[in-house]
């Protein structure tokens, strides 16, 4: 869930919210001298925070005060929880300082009050919001300047501060998404789109991929969630997966064939979901005389035919899935063909390899503001030819969210362990919208099967029939 509930989890000047990559995560490991953590963790937080002002700047107080969807916050909430997550966490837990404004402590908990109700809260408006957050940014570095970043668990790598940078790009993502909800006259200026692949017509529909061990989860990983730990060892049997996500055109094939109105292809629940919420296409989505068109960021466009399809729910990929005669991949089988290299057995960090994100990776960053074209970034793909399992679109799989075996709840439990259960489906992969910081290939998100909004699509996979 990407969600204000935990604290996991760049723009250019004059292009608000737009396209300047963000830093990419830092490797901290045992030889890492510590004045280069610190110089590493002060750039993350400055990418987080570039783009937090940029997500804020471009739109008049009236919109970062008003709720744009009961499903999400203001703006200007936001902004006050992330200075207030900081405060907490880095002055107060790490640097034992006093609090600042204990009396805004209430207001900006996220398990106290829900998104909905939250703009009947006395908020900070927004100039005392932005000051506060700048005030709480200049003591954290002044601590981070005098931090050995080392000797208690929260301090080991800096993690503690490595969390509170993934925490503000995570909220930075959700206010990406209150931008894509806002009615009104578009205010993010757009990117150039992500480069097509050259080679997408000779990809193959879907890949195998054999049975056998992998390693799923991290011990390793500096700055990795509770939810990832602790790394496992699970044996799958041979499936196929998709090369690609599915794409608009394929979706577009499932809706002509009268998918949103056949009941085979869903779930019970999802069946009454479909007929409750009159769900006829994905998000954002309207029919134009015999046009599809989609509003994004303000924008009316014609559904593009080659990109992944996004603002789809769990319940509508599955019903594609079970018309398409296949299926949602696990969370297992995600992870196994996006970090499993069979030449050696381990698994990466990503499916390219253990290095950073770079741009001819993946589409991170907000760079682009829309999905790239199926089969893009050839660089990115995993060892067994799997491409884009880092970015464009976050994937829902067949998964509910659990705990793995000997998971440990740290730094607090309500990160993760109150969210695990059947209500919630795992996401995998990231999107296009998500900071490198916060996105690798053992990174978890969880969501409502219901949720829409989000920049979610999919990929099927397939059973292999013994021998």
């Amino acid at each position: 869930m990407i969600d204000d509930a935990r604290p996991a989890g760049a723009p250019g000047a004059g292009t608000p919210a737009a396209a300047r990559p963000a830093a990419g995560p830092f490797e901290p490991g045992p030889d890492t001298p510590i004045e280069a953590l610190r110089e590493a963790i002060a750039a993350e937080l400055q990418a987080a925070r570039v783009r937090t002002a940029a997500l804020t700047d471009c739109v008049e107080d009236v919109d970062l005060t008003a709720q744009h969807s009961p499903l999400m916050s203001p703006l200007v909430w936001d902004l006050a929880h992330i200075g207030n997550q900081e405060e907490l966490w880095l002055l107060r837990n790490v640097g034992g300082r006093d609090p600042m404004h204990p009396e805004i402590d209430p207001l900006y908990d996220a398990f106290q009050h829900p998104r909905a109700e939250r703009p009947t809260l006395p908020l900070l408006p927004p100039g005392e919001a932005r000051a506060y957050a700048h005030e709480v940014r200049g003591r954290v570095l002044d601590l981070l300047d005098a931090s050995p970043l080392e000797g208690v668990p929260l301090l080991d790598s800096g993690f503690a501060f490595g969390m509170i940078a993934q925490h503000e790009q995570q909220h930075d993502e959700t206010m990406l998404i209150t931008h894509q909800l806002r009615r009104g006259e578009p205010v993010l200026s757009a990117p150039p789109p992500p480069p097509a692949p050259a080679d997408a017509a000779a990809l193959p529909a879907d890949v195998l991929i054999p049975a056998g061990p992998f390693t799923m989860g991290t011990d390793t990983e500096p700055w990795a969630l509770d939810n990832e730990r602790p790394a496992h060892r699970v044996e799958l049997p041979a499936y196929r997966l998709d090369t690609t996500p599915v794409t608009n055109g394929a979706y577009l094939r499932f809706i002509a064939d009268g998918g949103y109105d056949d009941p085979r292809w869903w779930a019970p629940a999802g069946w009454e979901h479909r007929q409750q919420a009159g769900l006829t296409a994905p998000l954002f989505w309207r029919r134009d005389g015999g046009q599809w068109l989609r509003r994004r960021f303000g924008v009316l466009e014609p559904v593009p035919l080659d990109e992944p399809v996004l603002h789809v729910g769990w319940y509508e990929a599955d019903a594609y899935a079970r018309w398409a005669g296949r299926r949602l991949p696990t969370e297992a089988e995600w992870e196994k063909a996006a970090r499993h290299d069979p030449a050696t057995g381990r698994s990466r960090r990503y499916p390219w390899g253990d290095a950073a994100p770079a741009p001819a990776h993946a589409n991170l960053g907000q760079r682009h503001l829309r999905p790239a074209p199926a089969g893009s970034y050839p660089e990115g793909e995993s060892p067994y030819g799997v491409r884009q399992l880092i970015g464009d679109v976050w994937e829902w799989t067949a998964s509910d969210f659990r705990s793995y075996p000997g998971f440990s709840a740290w730094p607090y439990k309500e990160y993760s362990e109150v969210f695990f259960g059947p209500e919630y489906k795992v996401l995998r992969g990231g999107c296009f919208a998500v900071a490198p910081v916060a996105c690798r290939g053992t990174f978890r998100n969880w969501d409502y099967p219901i949720r829409r909004q989000i920049f979610a699509g999919f990929r099927t996979a397939a059973d292999v029939e013994a021998g």
